[in-house]
């Protein structure tokens, strides 16, 4: 029997990756592998043994993993012994580069095969790290359309398999159901960090708001990991705030006339279900200078990037302060055309992402290259 690590380094790796493995359990060779790494529920229900969770990681901006080095530290320390104990026959690095490189290093010196599904985004800054894939990836498994003449062109082999969350937001599903005037759904991210920074904005901005529009209601997707006293403790504001659940967050994400959301995979899958979002994003003042010096992209939104142009608004540092996000959204609540233009728009991301079946692709693609393996 062979043994596949998988190697999730944040929630939404953790979401995609656990697709990736329910695919792979219904092929015959991927029923015949023991699967053990790193990640949370979802790879865990697909049959996945967590050794080590993936909250245990989760921080934001280079100057926060700064400062959560020893925690970082102890966590390689820990995969590197599970690793040289249960010695797998072949990593799966999902995402999160950052550290996952530093895995990608262990699997190396251990003689262990490296694949990447998620690569990181070398394209849009610090390009020279496709050197370090070049070197210590064997094949990589693209989500992300415009990324693959990137990797080809530096000498990488690429597979494109569409992005997974066509299939988890599965919008046909959802096309019939419509927003219910006046709600407004809130993400502030899955990272404590970002919670903490953004939910207290949101909170200002949801008061403002209600000065000129009283009948707004205010709805906050859960990330599971997060306590709803936790969340409301950051909700520094008299209104209700309304808890909605993670398990049923694609048919509320369309039941909402807008959202606002951390800047992040959640931000593709609004767009995936067609609402529009306002993305927010703040790091300290240190990591966001450094970030606007190193950055190649124009946008920080997947949406954005994918489609080419700003369909989403981006409000980063300063722009994401109550002020700012509540003027943004008073607007689209005057002008409601331009929420109907969005989803427009939107629908032309649905097909740039592909068909449905990304996970069976995906799949299909690491067990051809497992099945080359010694």
């Amino acid at each position: 029997m062979k043994t596949l690590w998988i190697n999730a380094g944040e929630l939404s790796g953790d979401l995609q990756a656990g697709a990736l493995l329910a695919a792979l359990r219904e092929l015959p060779e991927g029923q015949a592998l023991r699967v053990v790494g790193m990640g949370g529920d979802r790879l865990a229900k697909a049959g996945q043994e967590n050794l080590l969770r993936v909250e245990e990681l989760s921080v934001m901006g280079i100057v926060e993993v700064l400062g959560s080095l020893p925690r970082i530290f102890g966590l390689l320390r820990r995969i590197r012994r599970e690793m040289t104990r249960i010695r797998p026959d072949a990593v799966l690095l999902v995402d999160a580069p950052e550290f996952n490189f530093r895995v990608a290093r262990i699997a190396r010196k251990l003689g262990i095969p490296v694949f990447y599904f998620i690569p990181p985004k070398v394209w849009a800054w610090r390009t020279g790290r496709v050197n370090f894939l070049r070197g210590h990836v064997r094949h990589i498994f693209s989500i992300l359309p415009f990324e693959v003449d990137f990797y080809e062109r530096h000498g990488l082999e690429v597979t494109y398999v569409g992005n997974p969350l066509v299939d988890l937001v599965d919008y046909p599903s959802l096309a019939g159901i419509h927003p219910v005037a006046h709600r407004i759904g809130l993400m502030p991210g899955s990272r404590r960090k970002e919670v903490e920074t953004l939910l207290p904005a949101f909170a200002g901005a949801a008061e403002r708001l209600c000065q000129k529009h009283p009948d707004l209601s205010f709805h906050c997707i859960r990330a599971p990991h997060f306590s709803e006293d936790y969340l409301r403790s950051l909700w520094r504001s008299d209104l209700p705030l309304i808890m909605e659940e993670n398990a049923n967050r694609y048919p509320f994400m369309r039941t909402c006339q807008c959202i606002l959301a951390a800047s992040g995979t959640a931000t593709l899958e609004t767009g995936l279900a067609g609402v529009p979002t306002l993305v927010a994003y703040k790091v300290s003042p240190l990591s966001y200078w450094i970030g606007s010096h190193v950055l190649k992209v124009p946008w920080i939104s997947l949406t954005n990037l994918i489609l080419g142009r700003a369909i989403f608004p981006e409000h980063i540092e300063r722009e994401a302060d109550p002020e700012p996000l509540a003027r943004r959204v008073d607007e689209w609540l005057v002008h409601p055309e331009a929420l109907a233009a969005i989803r427009q728009d939107l629908e032309e991301l649905r097909k740039l992402c592909g068909e449905p079946g990304s996970a069976r692709r995906a799949a299909a693609a690491l067990c051809a290259e497992l099945n080359k393996l010694p």
